[in-house]
């Protein structure tokens, strides 16, 4: 564990993945009610190779950080929250490359606040350690509960930024594009 960039907040501590997370992934996170707006549920390899990758990311030095994040009191593993690259081929020019944020709850752990305080805490993280200008945040149009999340944490919503990812299925498009600027001193 990168013990530099495990995270906290009041009610979470945001650990580096490790490989014991995999069986949590698949029963908590890899679940039809989960994935429902990151075009679907994935194989067990592909969330291994996927879980794999996050533990490489901490090693390079620009690297994505995608966190493990668990409950203080029980430390019981709640969701994940992350910080990358936008890589798709079918985002805009202007969009390719820049920082986003993402995150992603077990059900059990929804409506409870814990998102919006793991990314505030990833938000800090970025803004502060990492010295970005800026962060972007992307979901679909149906996805009510990100897109309400996006607004409670400052994000502006970016419409000439938006697109249609071939990845996602038709209700799930298209892709509506945030950012948030980094506060000033």
């Amino acid at each position: 564990m990168v013990e530099a960039e495990t995270l906290q907040t009041p009610r979470l501590i945001l650990r580096p993945p490790a490989a014991d997370d995999l069986p949590w992934l698949l029963a908590a996170i890899n679940t039809a009610g989960v994935m429902r707006h990151l075009a679907g549920v994935r194989s067990p390899e592909e969330v291994e190779a996927g879980l794999a990758a996050d533990i490489a990311a901490f090693a390079a030095p620009d690297g994505h950080r995608r966190w493990t994040v668990w409950l203080r009191d029980d430390l019981t593993r709640a969701g994940r929250v992350g910080l990358f690259h936008v890589r798709s081929p079918a985002a805009p020019p202007a969009l390719r490359g820049e920082r986003e944020i993402g995150w992603t709850f077990a059900q059990d752990h929804w409506g409870k606040g814990y998102a919006t305080e793991a990314a505030g805490r990833a938000l800090g993280f970025a803004f502060g350690e990492l010295g970005l200008p800026r962060i972007f945040a992307q979901t679909s149009q149906s996805n009510a509960g990100s897109t309400r999340m996006m607004q409670r944490l400052g994000f502006t919503f970016r419409p000439g930024l938006g697109y249609d990812d071939p990845d996602y299925p038709p209700e799930d498009n298209p892709t509506t594009v945030w950012s948030l600027e980094a506060p000033h001193a």
